[in-house]
């Protein structure tokens, strides 16, 4: 749908080129709604301006609000109320803003007919009877308010008497940062050798940063090393009223104190992509406010979400995001405390990096991402016209595919996105990752992908037994170990009979060489496939079988696909029963490979019976695991037993791309809808819809989370979790004009 056409979101906010905390929010927020829902509605913009803030705006401002006018109110109103395409109002409140017309603000509010939602960037506790007044007015004009803290929920229900049901937090946005290491960082900007503290926003006397250079002198007896830096311009307003008179200060206590070596202001409005390298070389980042009251912080939220140890003055925002060993507190304008709490962290590595690790998980669901969810969720549900949302696809990314590849192979496991070469490697990951890059090659025919492709056939045939065949485990150091003796081989073993025989059928796109060595390797590998009877291990091999049935037509395939299809086939046959329509008598992981392969069985030999069991399987499998709310994986904390309720977490993306990779088979043979739908559906888990309503995938890394839990995403992005969300991208890849126009109904609220 064109966005003309789409229902539009109002959003009432300062916004750039103005330079506001709250201008920068809103921009962001807008950037992520787009980002992720650019096919659901459009937001556009009402940028507050007053007598002394004038600006030339981007195209998506399309209306002014002079908050020192009040006809400028009355006039806004009509024109919302002319738009029919306006379907909602959010506005962004501050007080400042509002100061000299409140009623009129009121009066605002209450003459827009359709639903309007403001977001409290402020909640002063202990209110006035003017303030509960005005509050408890402006609440009762609006459908919805949000916050971003539980503690300004808690004041707005205590002292102004708010009803809970009315108001939701949705936590500060922060950027998703794909990391640099800081020594690249401190070369790049000339801070070599030095311990980078640092502390950035618009400056103001509220930021109390001479704290900080009263501390200095005792720290640096320590760490002679240490260097301070001042990031950003002097707030606007302040700089109308007072002129640089505060940075002037600073710059006096600094000669007084002799830190002109460990002290540097970086007076500019930094582009955020510079800020956010900034932050990433700092060492410890100094939060020092010396406002009680201040809810929220979206400086202390970005510097913490790029992975910076913190120590912080004991704001709201602070005492509930740097619990359980995230950062350290201290007293406002306490020099001494400030003091022992640096020079305690910079002697200590290893819990600067815990606090780092803490500190990242703490802030991983309020990514721009998630707080865009969560936002068109409100929408969704506060909307007078519903209108279901679609999720945008991202581009295809395989950097961090890349960064976990080797010269020697694809390595196992990663701590959040930084690979973990001690996990080493397994067949298992570089078959999931030759198919992978095999599909990637098809659809971009990036050269750079071939080198990767031969890096994973050479890790397979490295891995290949005189028998035919493969080992799954390997060190870090290229040796065997243990555990190939120790586990049931057959999966792995299966799932490289799958990668070859795909690599093969691409045999007119692809180098010879490679052709001919996976042929080699795949044919040395079936005289020990017909030997398997794992479930699973057997639908893997019959893929590899239809894959290389479908270039190399041969006896011998048809033979052996049969001979696997049947022992499927006689499993069914003996656990089905009146409810449960399956192989087993349990449901575990990759369940939709089992009735794909009964299908691949049927193309290969035609056999009508395998394509009827894999019709009536893979029905059954959507229906347990397809609800009105979208895809609810089996949960590999208790997997699904006939008769038995399974866990409602502990759900894995290489669950959801087997899912999608048997939808698309389907809908080819079938050419049902509901096969589509149910892809695009099953995609969108990836990309927050799914219970938690958080993201998946990290389009900042190219990595995918390593699992969906019941209150939280596992970060780390390794082999298996990355490599799954890649094959389900590129197999929607196809369908990407079908999906644009294609309107898909998620019935987000069945999760609420």
């Amino acid at each position: 749908m064109e966005q003309n056409n789409l229902p539009e979101v109002l959003l009432i906010s300062s916004y750039p080129p103005r330079e506001c905390g709250i201008a920068t929010y809103s921009h962001d927020l807008l950037d992520a709604l787009k980002t992720q829902f650019n096919d659901t509605f459009k937001v556009t913009v009402c940028a507050l301006e007053n007598e002394y803030e004038h600006h030339n705006y981007p195209n998506q401002v399309a209306y002014l609000l002079d908050t020192s006018d009040a006809y400028s109110y009355m006039e806004l109103a009509q024109r919302i109320e002319a738009n029919q395409s306006v379907k909602l109002v959010i506005l962004q409140h501050e007080f400042g803003f509002f100061v000299n017309h409140k009623g009129a603000l009121i009066h605002l509010l209450q003459s827009i007919s359709v639903p309007v939602i403001i977001t409290f960037h402020t909640v002063l506790p202990n209110p006035n009877v003017g303030l509960l007044a005005h509050i408890q007015e402006l609440v009762d004009s609006v459908q919805c308010v949000t916050v971003m803290t539980n503690h300004a929920a808690h004041i707005l229900q205590t002292d102004y008497q708010i009803d809970a049901n009315k108001i939701m937090v949705i936590a500060h946005g922060t950027h998703l940062v794909k990391p640099v290491p800081p020594d690249l960082l401190k070369l790049k900007y000339g801070f070599e050798g030095r311990f980078i503290l640092s502390t950035f926003g618009l400056i103001s006397s509220g930021k109390s940063i001479e704290t900080t250079l009263r501390a200095l002198p005792d720290i640096i007896k320590h760490h002679p090393n240490v260097l301070f830096l001042v990031i950003g311009k002097t707030h606007p307003t302040v700089l109308k009223h007072e002129g640089e008179h505060y940075r002037q200060v600073l710059e006096n206590i600094v000669v007084e104190l002799k830190l002109q070596d460990y002290v540097q202001f970086v007076n500019y409005y930094l582009p955020l992509q510079t800020l956010l390298e900034y932050l990433q070389l700092t060492t410890i980042y100094l939060f020092t406010s010396k406002d009680p009251h201040q809810a929220v912080s979206g400086t202390f939220s970005y510097a913490i979400s790029s992975g910076c140890p913190i120590i912080s003055t004991p704001i709201p925002h602070a005492r509930e995001v740097l619990l359980n060993n995230a950062g350290f507190l201290v007293d406002f304008e306490d020099v001494i405390q400030l003091k022992e709490a640096v020079i305690y962290l910079l002697d200590n590595t290893i819990l600067r990096d815990e606090m780092r690790l803490n500190g990242l998980h703490k802030m991983a669901c309020t990514a721009w991402q998630n707080s865009a969810i969560a936002h068109a969720l409100l929408f969704e549900n506060y909307s007078n016209e519903y209108t279901p949302l679609k999720y945008t696809w991202p581009a295809i990314n395989v950097s961090h595919v890349y960064e976990l590849t080797t010269h020697f192979a694809m390595i196992q496991f990663a701590k959040i996105n930084r690979p973990d070469i001690d996990s080493g490697y397994t067949v298992d990951d570089n078959a999931r990752a030759m198919i992978a890059l095999c599909m990637q090659y098809a659809h971009s025919q990036n050269s750079l992908d071939l080198k990767y492709i031969r890096i994973y056939l050479g890790f397979i045939r490295f891995c290949m037994q005189p028998n035919g065949r493969f080992l799954n485990y390997v060190s870090s150091s290229g040796v065997f170990t243990d555990q190939n003796s120790e586990n049931n081989l057959d999966d792995a073993n299966g799932r490289v009979v799958w990668a070859l025989g795909y690599l093969v059928s691409l045999e007119n796109i692809l180098p010879t060489d490679l052709v001919e060595e996976a042929t080699r390797l795949l044919e040395l590998s079936l005289t020990a496939i017909v030997s398997v009877h794992s479930t699973r291990a057997i639908a893997f091999a019959i893929k590899g079988l239809y894959y290389y049935n479908s270039v190399v037509p041969n006896q011998q395939c048809k033979i052996l696909a049969t001979t696997l299809a049947h022992r499927l086939e006689r499993m069914f046959a003996h656990e089905s029963e009146l409810g449960w329509d399956w192989y087993e008598s349990y449901l575990t992981y990759a369940n939709a490979v089992l009735p794909e392969a009964m299908l691949c069985a049927y193309q290969i030999t035609g056999e009508k019976l395998f394509k009827q069991v894999a019709y009536k399987t893979f029905n059954f499998l959507l229906f347990i695991t397809f609800t009105p709310a979208g895809i609810k994986l089996i949960s590999n904390q208790s997997w699904k037993h006939k008769g038995v309720s399974t866990a409602s977490f502990g759900e894995q993306p290489i669950d959801v791309a087997y899912t999608i990779l048997a939808l698309d088979r389907f809908y080819e043979v079938f050419g049902e809808q509901l096969y589509l739908q149910k892809m695009y559906t099953a995609f969108a888990w990836f990309l927050g819809h799914n219970h938690l309503h958080q993201i998946i995938y990290n389009p900042s890394t190219g990595g995918c989370y390593d699992g969906l839990e019941e209150h939280h995403v596992n970060l780390n992005q390794g082999a298996e979790s990355t490599l799954s969300y890649l094959l389900a991208r590129l197999t929607l890849e196809k369908y990407t004009l079908e999906y644009t126009g294609h309107e898909v109904l998620l019935h987000e609220h069945a999760y609420m």
